[in-house]
């Protein structure tokens, strides 16, 4: 076996005795958990993976033996989430916009142009409480494109992400990024257009390190997007990747995305890591899936996502600062972002807004 991993039998799942590992994207259920490995270079071996990296770059990639189309599994239970008052932020609204104003001292100093600004939410969560039933939760209340559940020895997760990182359809690699937010397409501001524009330029520069010279297109730029209750701006970016570069170099050439970073990339990278008080985990990173014998996968940002740590269930927003941005209205877009997931989450006794 060309890299490390680590034989899986019959173990159970955290939410309760007797229960296996899984994954579940684009309507297809993968169980019969063969080997767990943190070696991106393994994506491109054989089999069917379901892959969550965390912002930070820890990579839990699992090899699944059966795949097959299925609707999402019924859960063992239905979901009871944390009451809606028990969310604590890593950052409250005096410290957000305290670090949107520190930003905003960064860029008239010449340092960054933009820097995606994140606060983790956390709420205590019930042992029992079964992945499942949370994504049933969203599938009903808030839909994503690349929603799917990962539920594997070091990761569990569920995510309802609109945004594509990575898609590899053979040797093309396509990204998608989203920036600009807003309740209507009528209350996008100049900042959501330059946000976006400045971010596809950094998608562009990094899928150029491993794309054949000339082949780095941009065929759709600032298409306005619905989603429940908000809209968002989105680009496409295409390449071709050159021969012999695979997944690894692809991720490492690209993550964490840009759309979650900032620009230039580097400065914004320092600029998080000063102001950010805890560690993002799935939140901003990737989670998908990768069909190695078919050339096929597809990776999305970590965003509308849910995750467990410590006994407690997770969940991040943020937003793209600019030296446009308004501290007070950048808060109230992670409020925004967060407002309708969390009321997902915290069960039919929370009304979603």
């Amino acid at each position: 076996m060309p890299f490390p991993a680590r034989r899986v039998g019959a173990i159970s799942r955290e939410a309760g005795p007797g229960s296996e590992p899984l994954a579940y994207f684009a309507g297809r259920l993968a169980t019969g958990l063969r080997d767990v490995t943190s070696d991106l270079s393994a994506l491109d071996s054989s089999g069917y993976w379901a892959v969550v990296g965390t912002y930070e770059g820890e990579w839990t990639l699992a090899r699944f033996d059966e795949v097959r189309e299925a609707p999402l599994p019924v859960a063992s239970a239905p979901w009871r989430g944390p009451e809606r008052a028990a969310w604590v932020s890593s950052l409250d609204q005096a410290e957000y916009e305290g670090a949107v104003k520190k930003i905003r001292d960064e860029i008239a100093h010449g340092e960054v142009y933009q820097v995606n600004l994140c606060r983790v939410l956390s709420a205590p969560i019930a042992a029992e409480a079964d992945p499942l039933a949370l994504a049933a939760c969203l599938a009903e209340g808030n839909p994503g494109i690349y929603a799917g559940v990962v539920d594997v020895p070091g990761a569990r997760v569920v995510t309802a992400s609109p945004e594509l990182y990575l898609r590899r359809v053979g040797r093309t690699a396509i990204s998608e990024p989203i920036k600009g937010t807003a309740r209507t397409a009528e209350e996008f501001l100049p900042k959501d257009t330059a946000e976006n524009v400045m971010i596809v330029d950094l998608v562009r520069n990094d899928l150029a390190r491993v794309a054949v010279v000339g082949s780095v297109e941009v065929p759709s730029l600032l298409r306005v997007e619905p989603y429940p209750g908000l809209v968002h701006l989105v680009s496409t970016v295409t390449a071709e990747m050159v021969p012999g570069a695979g997944w690894a170099e692809l991720i490492a050439a690209t993550f964490p995305a840009g759309s979650i970073t900032g620009a230039p990339k580097s400065s914004a990278l320092r600029i998080i890591d000063e102001l950010e008080t805890v560690p993002r985990g799935p939140y901003c990173g990737a989670i998908g899936w990768v069909d190695a014998d078919r050339g096929v996968g597809e990776l999305a940002v970590g965003i509308r996502t849910f995750w467990w740590r410590a006994g407690h269930l997770c969940f991040g927003a943020g937003a793209g600062i600019t030296w446009g941005s308004d501290p007070r209205g950048e808060w109230a877009e992670t409020e925004l972002k967060a407002a309708r997931l969390l009321a997902v989450a915290s069960g039919p006794s929370s009304s979603v807004e």
